[in-house]
């Protein structure tokens, strides 16, 4: 195989990713309030702040007490990763998890379309549906509040529990609300959000990163 050319470096910046990551990490450490965050949370948010470029995430994101022993501990059991996005499960570093855990998403399963015609819903909402291995399960949802909502239903139809939720669905219109209704749930579900607008595939998929392995690099 035939390697291009290099051009020749006119700028000078760091190329050593490791280096890269442990910089951005300890600047991260440094610029943002992480105080009133756990050790192993602060873990998480610092990935997810990585993920999105901005410091000032900190002040939004958000854990129920136990999510991330919960989380931590479905995945090393084999818990499978539910996903309301294909552009989360894309970002999840399967090398990251424990135990080969499948990441799952249906929001192409052709019933979809069929049960939003049906519900009068949003194919994302639709699509939570036919989360089959819900029970125990790890859930990222970073693009539909209706998905979100839609599990917060199901579960109080008496539906199956997932170990874990992280809800950060992003937008303008039920992001807010559907992220107040997971943290305030009286289910006994653990989760982690991002309060108000922010929210989307990378910041979900970097929390599952974060949370499918202590180490931060």
């Amino acid at each position: 195989m035939t390697l291009p050319a290099r051009p020749p470096q006119l700028y000078d910046y760091d190329t050593d990713g490791t280096s890269i990551y442990r910089k951005s990490f300890g600047m991260i450490r440094a610029e943002a309030d992480l105080d009133r965050f756990a050790e192993p949370e602060r873990t998480v948010a610092v990935r997810m702040i990585h993920a999105a470029g901005d410091t000032g995430l900190a002040e939004a994101i958000a854990f129920s007490p136990g999510l991330v022993e919960a989380a931590r501990t479905a995945l090393r059991a084999g818990a499978p990763i539910y996903t309301d996005a294909t552009m989360i499960a894309a970002g999840i570093t399967r090398r990251r998890l424990p135990a080969d855990n499948d990441v799952l998403c249906t929001l192409r399963d052709p019933r979809v379309a069929q049960v939003a015609l049906a519900w009068a819903t949003t194919r994302s909402a639709a699509a939570v549906s036919l989360w089959d291995r819900l029970e125990g399960a790890v859930v990222a949802i970073g693009n539909a509040p209706t998905a979100l909502f839609q599990l917060l239903e199901i579960v109080a139809a008496g539906g199956p529990r997932p170990a874990a939720v992280i809800g950060i669905p992003v937008g303008f219109v039920g992001s807010p609300e559907s992220k107040q209704a997971l943290a305030d749930n009286p289910f006994g579900l653990e989760w982690l959000v991002v309060h108000g607008r922010r929210g989307g595939s990378a910041l979900a998929s970097s929390a599952i990163n974060a949370l499918a392995r202590e180490q931060e690099i």
